[in-house]
């Protein structure tokens, strides 16, 4: 099929149990973004369940419950409800006055469902749970596909509905989803026994049917009648009114995104930091490049699902990308990020009540500029790339509505009262704090093994986005992938390139190569489009020859690591943090060998000395904005690839401790770990963890007021305390 994926498959459904077929429906209509966007949608199931007090059969609807996601829900992320009880709501809402859309009592319907649950199901409620209860079939889909929102979003609406689906499908006006939304429902439905479906108007379809099978291909059937209906009117070459502007290269717009991307992400995180999300590909930058593109932007989306993401409107830039003036981007970026604020309290100071909540971020969460395409921005990566998958939704909803009829958005009073819902505001309010780190990306440089490693999952831990960068591009990505894991991808399918990833990306780096370093920062910039944070664990430690000495281009490497490299590093974050002005940090890993002279160890021991004075530098430099700190290792053993076999051996030979040279490794390095631990004041070995505890103490906001400092984290080394 053309316009949507066929995917159901007899053999697997007849696998599964009544319920489960429902997750799988739900999965397979999830899993085409053309026919409903991420976490937007539900579907629905009346099944016959045994009661688990009387083991009478009851029956029980089964729908997707509050937050959930159809393309990746489980049977978890569904409600279960007593159909009977959720009908006997209906008696509970004739009796309250005043009644009505958006009143008191429509609100308080959605505080009883949770007296209806079945068998103590947990899952919340969806506020749609009224639309599948009060229709009257088995089975019922409620999809945001963009062809039937493009015919529900046009000015003449209600004859095209007439016109695609004749009376199998009843067209209704616009209404908050709610209970009074589900009593609507229920009177098209009694009304019009013929129909098979419902166009919503400026929101989406619902349809049903007695078995779930013949609910897909309804739902999927009535896609295809609107998107055909659509293509058959495309407007080709003159879609938004023919192309204004010309596409950049790919060099020319990835140049001009990252001498600006910096500074933009500063600016809309002046109340709260926001993560970026980059898209470029050739559908949106039809819609930015065109005549057309002020015009729609202007008016906004229209989906309830879309707006909660994107805003009441995006932020377009009328920018000729064939200047390359890049100063000239940035004043037409502060200026329209200036007029936005205002419209943005303008449109709150109109429409709201006096029990709405305060006014939230007056920041764009799209911003729309002509030969680069879009920037989402969201708390998190997923966030901010369901934002740009919405804006992609309402993009297309645009260009089929524009193609038939003529787009029109939701009024701002109905996007108001979606947007400001105070069951919406509870809702927030619900959610659990967020992470000390969340909101931030953090760089770790070594991230591939051993300390960098460790640092990377401490930070993860703590909400962080992060680029784990090595020398070893698969040790890199090897620790991104664990990270990724372990905290999932998210939700969302947006981003072009490498600004499509989850909440880690692996990178390459040579820290003594500008250039590299150069690269890594990039890098950065287009997966989040910020830095936050950077620790460098990067180091060597050049083994002597049997005389204690190591050649004169050993020592050259070991101070352009251990020196030179958290330098560059730090010498390329520098304009980023400072076109951002928000506040960072920048941990460098030194070691307590900078304060102790030993012998065989001279390069190591003066170029970490000379870190430690980096770190004093640079705190300097950096100031007011960036925090510098060292975190001074020493003893760590296990997990390090600083010790590999031959050093091991090396340290053992010169303390004199016997050894099996035909031992492996790892039993090598724990010989060596405890003689180490038992010099110690704590006589406990060091691992990488503790000093990833220390590393991200030092960056976050624990330590908001240290700067210059160096830790020894070494078990306790007298000869190592500073006098």
């Amino acid at each position: 099929m053309p316009h949507v994926n066929y995917l159901w498959d007899d053999a697997t459904a007849a696998t599964l149990s009544p319920a489960q077929r429902l997750v799988y429906r739900s999965n397979i209509l999830g899993a085409d973004q053309r026919i409903t966007n991420t976490g937007g949608g539900n579907t629905s199931a009346k099944l016959s369940e045994a009661d688990p007090i009387t083991g009478a059969p009851v029956t029980v609807l089964w729908v997707k419950g509050s937050g959930g996601d159809l393309r990746t829900s489980t049977l978890g992320n569904f409600a279960s409800l007593y159909q009977d009880r959720l009908i006997q709501l209906q008696q509970v809402y004739g009796a309250m006055e005043p009644r009505g859309v958006k009143t008191p009592a429509e609100d308080h319907m959605v505080g009883l469902y949770p007296h209806c649950t079945f068998n103590l199901n947990p899952r919340a409620s969806s506020i749609d749970t009224p639309l599948h209860s009060f229709v009257p079939a088995a089975h019922v889909d409620h999809m945001h596909p963009n062809a039937v929102i493009s015919v529900a979003a046009s000015r003449n609406s209600e004859r095209l509905t007439r016109e695609i689906y004749g009376d199998e499908v009843i067209w209704t006006p616009w209404q908050r989803p709610g209970f009074e939304l589900g009593l609507t429902l229920q009177d098209v439905v009694a009304t019009h026994p013929q129909a098979k479906g419902i166009v919503l108007g400026q929101h989406g379809l619902i349809n049903w049917a007695d078995e779930d099978k013949a609910c897909y291909e309804l739902t999927l059937s009535l896609i295809t009648k609107a998107a055909e209906y659509i293509e058959a009117r495309d407007k080709g070459e003159a879609t938004f009114g023919g192309q204004k502007y010309a596409v950049l290269d790919d060099a020319a717009r990835e140049a001009t995104l990252l001498q600006v991307l910096p500074w933009l992400r500063g600016e809309v995180s002046r109340k709260k930091r926001m993560i970026a999300t980059l898209q470029h590909d050739a559908t949106i930058l039809r819609f930015v490049n065109s005549h057309d593109a002020p015009r729609l932007a202007e008016l906004g989306t229209s989906c309830p699902d879309h707006f909660l993401r994107t805003k009441i409107k995006p932020l377009y830039v009328a920018w000729d990308p064939a200047s390359g003036d890049v100063e000239a981007l940035r004043t037409l970026l502060a200026d329209g990020l200036a007029q936005y604020r205002r419209d943005y309290a303008a449109y709150y100071e109109a429409c709201k009540h006096p029990n709405s909540p305060a006014m939230r971020d007056p920041n764009p969460t799209v911003i729309l500029i002509p030969g680069l395409g879009m920037i989402a921005f969201g708390k998190d990566k997923s966030e901010s790339r369901v934002t740009a998958e919405f804006y992609n939704c309402a993009v297309e909803v645009m260009r089929g509505a524009e193609a038939i009829d003529e787009y029109v958005a939701l009024p701002q009073q109905e996007a108001f009262d979606i947007e400001y819902w105070l069951l919406e505001e509870a809702k927030l309010q619900r959610m659990p704090a967020e992470k000390p780190l969340a909101r931030r990306a953090v760089v770790v440089v070594g991230a591939g093994s051993g300390i960098g490693r460790a640092v990377a999952h401490r930070v993860a831990a703590e909400g962080a986005h992060v680029v784990c960068a090595d020398l070893s591009a698969e040790a890199a990505e090897a620790t991104a992938a664990e990270l990724t894991k372990k905290y999932g991808l998210g939700i969302g399918v947006a981003g072009s390139g490498i600004s499509g990833c989850g909440p880690a990306i692996g990178a390459s780096v040579n820290v003594t190569d500008r250039a590299s370093v150069r690269g890594l920062v990039r890098q950065a910039l287009l997966a989040y489009g910020a830095i936050d944070h950077v620790v460098v664990t990067a180091g060597i430690f050049p083994t002597p020859d049997a005389t204690g000495h190591v050649t004169d281009d050993m020592w050259r490497t070991t101070f352009d690591i251990n020196v030179m490299g958290g330098y560059l590093v730090a010498d390329e974050c520098r304009p980023v943090w400072e076109a951002q002005q928000l506040t960072g940090s920048l941990v460098l890993t030194t070691s307590v060998n900078a304060l102790v002279a030993k012998k065989g160890s001279a390069a190591y021991d003066t170029s970490k000395a000379a870190a430690n004075h980096l770190v004093r530098t640079l705190a300097v430099e950096l100031s007011p904005l960036v925090r510098v700190n060292g975190l001074a290792p020493a003893t760590v053993v296990q997990g390090s690839t600083m010790f590999p076999k031959d050093r091991v051996m090396s340290s053992l030979k010169k303390y004199g401790i016997a050894f099996d040279p035909d031992a492996s490794a790892d039993e090598l390095r724990a010989q060596l770990a405890q003689f180490y631990a038992q010099r110690t004041l704590t006589r406990q070995p060091i691992t990488p963890e503790d000093q990833a505890e220390a590393a991200y103490f030092l960056l976050s906001d624990l330590t908001g007021r240290v700067t210059g400092q160096v830790i020894n984290v070494d078990g306790g080394l007298p000869e190592a305390f500073v006098r």
